[in-house]
């Protein structure tokens, strides 16, 4: 951590930079500071600058079609088969199954297939259900600057709506069964593939959905991404969205840092990845119950005394009443 600090440090003075880099979020302004610490997937953090140019010539080079999807299933749940768009024989030759239902999930910035939202959410679905997993590998966009990323969330999410058009339409499949799930730059991925799929997903989970530089983004992750949608907000304002954009919105301990087992005032990347992590606790235990509130000031102060509604799960065909819901939860795993 200290050498990650120094060193950013060092390249911000070389750089010639007037404004001061921060030592952590603490004084993150939405909209208005130069720099934020984000996580990359195995939590480690990481100096963004949030003004850095755009390489477009990488973005378009790194596009979506540079996706990689591993398929996995009960009978190969540690080991990967890959699956290529346009190409039927590599799916014939793997253990997917078109009667059962199918489970995508997508990484955030800086991360891949193999880092910690995949492994634990993938894990959980496959030791209680007999299930298609599909992590979405897009670490060739993901890798690069995080403007770049963001830039690029577009094209991943389009490519990944038209695999999975392509996938049910050639492989077989049904809508009814499809649930996407994407964490932080992952959620608006999901909401764009969702979409680009004409809604067809029965549900579509965004887990801390990215925040810097997605208020009010025509891409971020909105309700017409499926059938149902939901969204878990555990660091809002800082790295993770806090205004509702579901159908239904759960704000555990208040959807903000820090989250109960997190230290508080260093960097929100603990409350940032809590979201992956309530929510693959959901999968195995289905127990975190949310109260309906009446506004955001209620789900921020957990003071809500609504209907109540379950967060998270693996129910494929869930519903629930729209509107925010707040929940308090324990400070370790399984929460």
């Amino acid at each position: 951590m200290k050498i990650v600090l120094a060193l950013a440090a060092f390249v911000a003075l070389c750089s010639g930079h007037a404004l001061p880099v921060p030592e952590d979020n603490s004084e993150y302004v939405d909209g208005v500071s130069r720099y934020i610490w984000m996580p990359d997937g195995d939590g480690n953090p990481h100096l963004v600058d949030l003004q850095a140019p755009v390489d477009e010539a990488l973005v378009n080079a790194r596009n979506g079609a540079n996706n990689q999807y591993w398929l996995f299933t009960r009978s190969n749940q540690n080991n990967a088969q890959i699956l290529q768009n346009g190409n039927i024989n590599s799916v014939r030759n793997s253990n997917y199954a078109s009667n059962k239902a199918l489970k995508v999930i997508v990484h955030g910035w800086n991360s891949n297939g193999g880092s910690s939202v995949n492994v634990a959410i993938r894990q959980a679905f496959l030791a209680v259900q007999d299930c298609n997993v599909i992590v979405v590998d897009w670490r060739q966009l993901a890798g690069t600057l995080y403007t770049n990323a963001a830039n690029g969330v577009p094209s991943v999410g389009q490519h990944l709506g038209n695999f999975l058009v392509w996938l049910i339409n050639n492989a077989g499949g049904n809508w009814n069964n499809v649930h996407l799930i994407g964490h932080s730059l992952g959620a608006h991925v999901v909401g764009v593939a969702g979409r680009q799929a004409g809604g067809r997903p029965s549900r579509v989970t965004g887990l801390d959905a990215a925040n810097p530089g997605w208020t009010n983004n025509g891409n971020a992750l909105n309700r017409n991404a499926g059938r149902y949608v939901e969204a878990i907000h555990t660091d809002g304002g800082i790295l993770g969205l806090m205004n509702a954009i579901a159908d239904t919105d759960f704000y555990p301990n208040g959807g903000r840092h820090p989250q109960p087992g997190c230290p508080g005032g260093v960097n929100s990347s603990c409350s940032h990845s809590r979201a992956h992590e309530l929510f693959a606790s959901t999968i195995r235990h289905n127990r975190f119950t949310g109260r309906r509130c009446n506004n955001l000031s209620q789900a921020q102060n957990v003071n809500c005394t609504g209907a109540n509604l379950n967060m998270g799960n693996g129910v494929v065909n869930k519903s629930g009443t729209a509107g925010m819901y707040a929940l308090r939860t324990g400070s370790s795993w399984p929460f």
